[in-house]
């Protein structure tokens, strides 16, 4: 998954502010104790990102 498409699909489902917010401010467990751009940032794939952001936050299975 691009980069483009896993912001796009935040963007989609938190709003384009809130998505910013929540993956600067959300520290996830799943993450390794790391936001979303924490994670990004250490090497994780926007993929297995998006995978741990739809568990985490139920996201419905059309926005997956």
């Amino acid at each position: 998954m691009r980069l483009t498409v896993f912001w796009q699909r935040m963007a989609e489902h938190f709003g384009p502010g809130n998505a910013e917010t929540f993956a600067r401010d959300h520290v996830m467990s799943e993450l390794g104790g790391r936001t979303v751009h924490e994670a990004l940032e250490a090497g994780w794939g926007a993929k297995e990102v998006w995978q741990v952001v739809c568990s985490v936050m139920d996201v419905p299975r059309e926005r997956r």
